[in-house]
């Protein structure tokens, strides 16, 4: 956990000093792309990703897992949902509406399992449209941890998360011979 914090605050660093870079090179009448507008940027990405591995895969494909020792398709895509809201509610400053693993033991169907995520994204989307460079350091709860860290570190936290699971699918994809959506898109 520590290196994965490491990882979003060197993120974090990067995209600030980019940003910072970029707006120094342009007028500030042409300065569009903060630093938050980056951070929405790459939540949208992760997401599309999400949603469009959700429903290309096939539901009888749900239950597919390569080895017995990690989880299925349906059961990560159930376990983003709700790790989504606990990363997004700690941007917002809330008590998670749903625990970590509450989608893997109650979502089972496609559609049980589309829906959940349809509902955790519009719940994180709330929270990425309301951050602003002024809110992206202010503190909240840290997620999976104790005390406190800048909002930004969940958001990014969540969009790292979504972007390591969509890994583990593209991988279930290619075993399945089925061609993944950001590669779809090339």
């Amino acid at each position: 956990m520590r290196a994965a914090g490491a990882a979003v605050i060197l993120a974090m660093v990067a995209v600030g000093t980019l940003s910072a870079q970029q707006q120094q090179q342009r007028p500030a009448a042409a300065a569009d792309q903060s630093f938050s507008q980056a951070v929405r940027n790459a939540w949208n990405g992760a997401k599309r990703n999400i949603v469009e591995s959700a429903e290309q895969m096939p539901e009888e494909n749900y239950s597919f897992k390569p080895v017995d020792t990690v989880r299925t398709f349906g059961q990560i895509l159930a376990h983003v949902a709700g790790t989504s809201y606990v990363y997004c509610s700690a941007a917002k400053g809330e008590k998670t509406p749903f625990e970590e693993d509450h989608f893997e033991k109650t979502a089972t169907t496609k559609a049980a399992i589309v829906k959940a995520l349809a509902d955790s994204n519009a719940y994180c989307d709330q929270a990425f449209t309301a951050l602003t460079d002024a809110t992206a350091a202010q503190s909240v709860s840290n997620p999976f941890g104790s005390g406190q860290s800048p909002r930004v570190s969940s958001l990014l936290g969540n969009t790292g998360h979504l972007n390591e699971h969509y890994g583990n699918l593209v991988t279930y994809f290619r075993i399945k011979g089925m061609v993944p959506p950001s590669s779809k898109r090339q």
